[in-house]
C-alpha cells in the first residue's frame, strides 16, 4: 500500500501550478514552499528520450556546477607511487592502492563520495566493479576519473563537479545545490547540468530529446520546467 504524503508535503504541492516554469520562478518557489528543518539537496531530474539499453544512445557526462554544491565530496584515490602523494596534497580525503581495493572488496566500504584511479591500478580496480557499479562510483576515463593527474580530478571533485548518467528508465538525476543557496546560483547551477545535458545529446537519438524536466529539494514536490530557451540557445550553437 502507498503511503500517503503528509500534510506539509501536501500544502507544499497545493503552491505548485500544473505547468511548466522558468528557472528563475522555479528556484524561488522550491525555496518558498520547503518544509524540512535540514538544508535539503535540491535535485534536477530529466527524462530523456533515449534508449539506455543501446549504446548509441547512452548519455553521460561531467559539469563542475560554478557555485558548488554547498558540501564537499569525500574522495578515495586508487593509485600507486608518486600519484599517492599527490592525490594527499590535492585534499583527498582517502589514498591508497592495492590496500584500498581490498579494503572494499573485504568489508564492502564505500564511505566515499567519487572514486578516482590512475590507468595503471584499473586491473586491480576492475574487480570492484560489483560494489562500485550500482553505486556509480566506478572510475572511467569519459568522466576524468581515470587519470595521471590526480591532483586537477580531486580539485575539480571537491569543488563541486557532478558526473551525471541517464539510468536504465531514461533519467537523469543530479544535485545541483543546497536549498538555502541564492536563487541566482541555483538558477545558474541548474542552467550548467541541463546545457550539459543537451550538449551530450547522443547523434542517435530520434524524437524529442528532453520529454521533462523536474526541479525538486530532497523533501518537497516536483516543479516542471521549461526547457525550451536553453534548448533553443544549445540547437543555435551547434548550428
Amino acid at each position: 500500500m502507498a503511503r500517503k504524503p503528509g500534510k506539509k508535503y501536501q500544502a507544499a504541492a497545493k503552491q505548485v501550478e500544473t505547468r511548466d516554469y522558468s528557472l528563475a520562478q522555479a528556484v524561488p518557489l522550491l525555496q518558498k514552499i520547503k518544509f524540512a528543518k535540514f538544508d535539503e539537496t535540491v535535485e534536477v531530474h530529466m527524462r530523456l528520450g533515449v534508449d539506455p539499453k543501446h549504446a548509441d544512445q547512452m548519455v553521460r557526462g561531467t559539469v563542475i556546477m560554478p557555485n558548488g554544491l554547498g558540501k564537499s565530496k569525500t574522495v578515495l584515490v586508487i593509485a600507486s607511487g608518486d600519484k599517492q602523494r599527490e592525490a594527499t596534497e590535492a585534499g583527498a580525503d582517502f589514498v591508497g592502492g592495492d590496500d584500498m581495493v581490498n579494503k572494499i572488496q573485504s568489508e564492502s566500504w564505500t564511505a566515499f563520495d567519487a572514486v578516482i584511479a590512475t590507468p595503471d591500478m584499473m586491473r586491480s580496480v576492475g574487480k570492484l566493479g560489483k560494489i562500485l557499479g550500482p553505486r556509480g562510483l566506478m572510475p572511467n576515463p569519459k568522466t576524468g576519473t581515470v587519470t595521471t593527474d590526480v591532483a586537477k580530478a580531486v580539485q575539480e571533485v571537491k569543488a563541486g563537479k557532478v558526473e551525471f548518467r541517464v539510468d536504465k528508465t531514461g533519467i537523469i538525476h543530479a544535485p545541483i545545490g543546497k536549498a538555502s543557496f541564492k536563487p541566482e546560483k541555483l538558477v545558474e547551477n541548474a542552467t550548467s547540468l541541463i546545457t550539459a545535458v543537451l550538449k551530450a545529446k547522443p547523434s542517435a537519438a530520434k524524437g524529442k530529446y528532453v520529454k521533462s524536466t523536474t526541479l525538486c529539494s530532497s523533501m518537497g514536490p516536483g516543479i516542471s520546467i521549461d526547457v525550451a530557451e536553453l534548448t533553443a540557445k544549445e540547437t543555435a550553437s551547434q548550428a
